[in-house]
């Protein structure tokens, strides 16, 4: 649906306005690390400082028994923020790979929501913006107040409809009609992505929009492809 483009351009758009940027995939984590919430919250707090081109400081602060969260706190409270003395801003992609985790979700998310809720009061807090992205409806129960679902500015990214199809056929220099807008319409459905890879296609001479017809048609009758 274009969420991680998005993403990048916000992101991009923050550091034109003097701010630190990093962006943390959480397809990237190995399975180890959603072994409980302190490995998943140190590689947090690792992948973080490593984008952010700083020494690790992981082991001096996960000392002592504070738990995970409060490390996890302190950890950017104390270290990273102070030591950037710049406004940051956060990409979280790919949250829905912590959905499937539903123990660490519940804190970790109720950790966000804390850091949010810190910003609000809190000089050195101030400086972090935090850009969730994620795919799926929020079905892991949370607490309203524990949520950083429910707080910010909500940004919903819905099929393209046929003028903006339009606009990419014209970006993509085809000369269209209306039908054939609206048959490439009802063959993907005006999914962003798709749009855009088969308008690329078509432009690079690679298919055209009746070889996709064809395709489609394979595709619905359950043949393989060729």
């Amino acid at each position: 649906m274009g969420k991680t483009s998005l993403m990048s351009r916000v992101l991009h758009h923050a550091s034109q306005h003097d701010y630190q940027t990093v962006s943390v995939n959480f397809q990237s984590a190995d399975a180890e690390s959603f072994g409980n919430l302190d490995q998943f919250l140190q590689w947090f707090c690792g992948s973080i400082t490593y984008e952010l081109n700083l020494p690790d400081k992981l082991d001096e602060y996960w000392k002592g028994i504070l738990g995970s969260k409060n490390k996890s706190t302190n950890y950017f409270q104390r270290y990273l923020l102070p030591a950037i003395n710049s406004p940051i801003a956060l990409g979280l992609d790919e949250v829905d790979e912590v959905f499937k985790h539903p123990i660490i979700a519940a804190d970790f998310f109720g950790l966000l929501r804390a850091w949010h809720e810190r910003s609000k009061n809190e000089t050195v807090w101030k400086n972090l913006r935090l850009v969730i992205v994620h795919s799926k409806e929020v079905y892991i129960p949370l607490n309203i107040n524990q949520s950083p679902f429910n707080v910010g500015l909500p940004i919903e990214l819905p099929d393209f409809n046929q003028i903006q199809v339009q606009d990419l056929v014209q970006c993509h220099n085809l000369n269209w009609s209306n039908s054939q807008i609206e048959e490439l319409i009802t063959l993907v459905g005006g999914h962003p992505y798709l749009v855009r890879v088969a308008l690329y296609e078509i432009a690079r001479g690679r298919m055209t929009l009746e070889n996709l017809q064809k395709i489609a048609a394979r595709c619905n009758r359950g043949k393989p492809l060729q």
